[in-house]
């Protein structure tokens, strides 16, 4: 294309350039930030010390990410967070955090390290406070509650840090305190940065530009059938995908699946908080969950959008778990193992 000196001195055209150089740095950027596949497990807090064994069998599975979950308490209509607490697992408190990172480092695994706050009874998402005083004292707790943990990430060489898990109706309405937590965490933290919400809430998260990635706990349904197979599966996920591709561009951040899983049961692809109620009434189901892990993990692998994920969960030595371990989330010993070791080992290959 000849450009003559009477273009190049015309305000029209200077906009054009000015808008298509824009345009050329914003798509650069997004390929630039987008080298992220996550291949990650969620390790059960342990009640009681490991050693590296323990974090050496979630590297032999080909994961490359560890995810940590300090765990505090509030009761059904309190304000206080608790934490490191005398009756809480060794896993969940400061000592047991610290210890299973170095760990973790130890095997050559990455971190993330996932606060998250539990209410007995109820859904954290569902916290809300009828008057501003409350919410007041609740952001107060909250706050001491990240920076505590940010601080000891910061310490330890984390490289991701989750200010928030599933905090629905405070991430939805109370966005100048989320923006403000965030920049002091960003004040105190050098590493990587996310927020994860529900599957059904990420769109009104209103605070995605000031972190580094989406973050979804990724439970879409997607099949009631006892065991649908990895082609039927593939199928259901398209619509999702297309949605979570459409906002990662409008958002220019990619998608991080910071939990995703299927319990070990018929079904298992549907509405997994309905099947958690009903457990012990369903039959195990290996070839199902083992569907369904490989189904969402070709489907989106080769996506250059999704950032992978961290899978729910995996028990260290067997400890952590409430019971019925053959139909939990995690994929030890059953066909499931195996899936996650082959796909984990293809998105490993020229990534982080």
């Amino acid at each position: 294309m000849n450009i003559t000196k009477v273009q190049l001195t015309n305000p029209k055209y200077q906009f054009l350039c000015v808008l298509l150089s824009c345009l050329i740095f914003t798509s650069y950027s997004f390929a630039q930030e987008n080298q992220h596949k996550f291949s990650g497990i969620t390790m059960v807090a342990p009640p009681s010390p490991i050693d590296q064994t323990s974090l050496g069998k979630i590297a032999s599975v080909n994961a490359a990410w560890v995810c940590l979950v300090p765990y505090g308490f509030i009761r059904e209509g309190g304000t206080d967070v608790r934490y490191n607490l005398n009756f809480q697992w060794w896993g969940e408190k400061e000592e047991g955090i610290v210890e299973s990172i170095r760990l973790a480092k130890s095997e050559g695994l990455k971190v993330m390290l996932k606060p998250q706050i539990y209410m007995h009874g109820k859904w954290i998402g569902d916290l809300a406070y009828t008057n501003e005083k409350d919410w007041l004292a609740f952001e107060k707790s909250y706050k001491a509650f990240i920076m505590h943990w940010s601080d000891i990430a910061e310490k330890e060489n984390v490289e991701l840090f989750c200010v928030g898990t599933e905090i629905k109706l405070s991430a939805q309405q109370r966005e100048a305190y989320w923006r403000e937590l965030i920049e002091e965490v960003k004040a105190d933290y050098c590493g990587l940065l996310c927020y994860s919400s529900n599957w059904d809430a990420y769109e009104q998260v209103p605070f995605w530009d000031a972190l580094d990635f989406v973050g979804v706990s990724a439970y879409f349904p997607l099949s009631e059938k006892k065991t649908p197979n990895v082609k039927q599966l593939k199928n259901a996920w398209s619509g999702h995908l297309e949605e979570l591709k459409r906002f990662s561009e409008l958002k220019n951040k990619q998608i991080l699946f910071t939990e995703y899983g299927y319990l070990t049961v018929d079904g298992c692809a549907g509405k997994t908080w309905e099947l958690e109620k009903k457990i012990q009434s369903l039959a195990k189901n290996e070839q199902a969950q083992a569907n369904a892990i490989e189904a969402l993990l070709a489907k989106f692998s080769e996506e250059a959008f999704w950032a992978g994920g961290f899978l729910w969960k995996w028990f260290p030595d067997g400890m952590g778990h409430e019971g019925y371990p053959d139909k939990d989330y995690d994929p030890q010993g059953k066909k499931a193992e195996n899936v996650l070791k082959e796909w984990y080992g293809k998105m490993n290959d020229g990534n982080n």
